[in-house]
């Protein structure tokens, strides 16, 4: 789906990643990085699961509407096999349904639907007024202000070069635990130059969308995304991609958690370029589940 580009190895992992084996008609293989994570990074899935759709689907055709639902954790140390079937090709939109399959049992489910390129009419919402990118701390100064005061495992995350670059425009949860209103909006661009395939830029958005936004709900509470008194785990996700936009160029990534109930925090998201074009709305439910009972809701 891709062509060589201009990447740090981290990019280059991802695009190796995403980059799956045909094995037969509607059938590819995917396989995960050595991270050392106890089970598959969601985004990863819905990254693969999205470009095996897209290997199914006429050209002319590029995905708007992605749902899809996390049933089990992913064995980050087997490959995944993502079944591809083909539910409708209409005139104007094509519809498909994977599943990724590990073990000889379902952990994802995802229908996708694609679209013709039409006319007709248009407006979005306003972008929110934010620092540019240029203005914030890149990852390296993050690293230097806040390192010492994050958890060893998050830490240790950290350290790691990443395939998306992030800049988040407000860093004062990472600095105190005080509660505060569950919304956050984060910069992030692929960390390298990608291949002008709309197709791929797709895929990579759907790997970066599912990291922060369940992170989102524990702002409320005062929690970081790698504590461990609280249990997290992406139960579904849905993204529809309303215009076409670079992956590695600046998108500035606006979240807000209305609800948390049940174990449950929703999360929604909208993906700005960063002259204001609204290209993407994201939302997820996600498990928050407490791990003892130090933890308190507020």
């Amino acid at each position: 789906m891709h062509k060589k580009s201009e990447t740090g190895s981290a990019l280059a992992t991802l695009l190796n990643l995403l980059d799956l084996e045909p094995l037969e008609h509607n059938l590819f293989r995917g396989t995960s990085p050595g991270y050392g994570w106890q089970r598959v990074y969601g985004g990863q899935v819905l990254g693969q699961a999205l470009v095996a759709a897209v290997r199914t689907v006429e050209e002319d055709r590029i995905a708007h509407s992605m749902h899809a639902y996390f049933l089990i954790g992913g064995d980050p140390d087997h490959p995944i096999l993502y079944d591809v079937e083909r539910i409708r090709d209409g005139g104007s939109f094509t519809t498909r349904r994977v599943r990724a399959i590990q073990h000889g049992r379902p952990i994802f489910a995802m229908s996708v639907s694609f679209h013709k390129a039409e006319d007709g009419i248009e407006h979005q919402s306003t972008m929110p007024d934010v620092p540019p990118p240029e203005e914030l701390p890149n990852e390296q100064e993050l690293r230097n202000r806040i390192l010492d005061q994050l958890p060893e495992n998050m830490r240790s995350y950290w350290q790691q070069e990443r395939p998306i670059e992030m800049r988040p425009v407000n860093i004062s949860r990472y600095l105190d635990r005080q509660p505060r209103h569950p919304t956050q909006s984060i910069w992030m661009r692929a960390n390298g130059t990608l291949p002008d395939d709309p197709k791929l830029h797709q895929c990579i958005l759907a790997y970066a969308s599912d990291f922060t936004l369940l992170d989102t709900a524990l702002i409320a509470h005062g929690k970081l995304l790698f504590d461990t008194d609280i249990q997290l785990a992406s139960l579904d996700h849905a993204m529809w991609l309303h215009r076409s936009f670079r992956a590695d160029e600046w998108l500035l990534y606006v979240q807000d958690s209305p609800s948390a109930h049940g174990a449950r925090g929703f999360c929604r998201g909208s993906v700005y370029t960063r002259d204001g074009v609204l290209v993407a709305s994201t939302t997820q439910e996600g498990l928050t589940r407490p791990r003892n009972t130090a933890f308190v809701v507020k």
